[in-house]
């Protein structure tokens, strides 16, 4: 069975909810984990527990939420903007981001978007990022610069 997007982002939702305790309707795919949904890092472990038990992929640490080696003065974020540099170790830590030029500015919180959930299990589901998906599902990953 294929699972869509859509069917990935409700349960996304759904966990983010029980994890979060926050509203269903404030979960947009725009939403930041820790601005917008008030997530603490406490809650990260929470959250990719839920992920992986309710999806059946395996998420190695640091694969999710990156170790913290953004630091904001660090010759990949200055001035509150990412560098080449930046960009370019984002998109290897991340190679489910889809990171155009278009990094938010904010460090590396304001990555951490529900669509970036979204995108993240999607990409475990074909089997890429290698973990063993419990099952065959795949999911079609959007391309393209994620609508605002």
């Amino acid at each position: 069975t294929m699972a869509t997007l859509g069917e990935i982002r409700a349960r996304v939702t759904g966990i983010l909810v029980q994890a979060l305790g926050v509203e269903a309707g404030d979960v947009t795919p725009s939403a930041t984990l820790f601005g917008d949904l008030g997530a603490e890092s406490i809650d990260l472990l929470d959250i990719v527990f839920r992920l992986g038990r309710g999806f059946g992929v395996k998420i190695p640490r640091g694969e999710l939420f990156i170790e913290p080696f953004f630091r904001e003065d660090s010759e990949f974020v200055q001035d509150g903007r990412w560098t080449e540099e930046g960009l370019e170790a984002l998109r290897e830590q991340m190679p489910y981001a889809d990171l155009g030029h278009d990094a938010p500015p904010g460090g590396i919180a304001e990555l951490f978007t529900v669509d970036l959930l979204v995108r993240y299990i999607a990409w475990k589901l074909e089997g890429r990022g290698g973990a063993v998906a419990c099952s065959t599902a795949t999911a079609p990953v959007m391309s393209g610069p994620t609508p605002r």
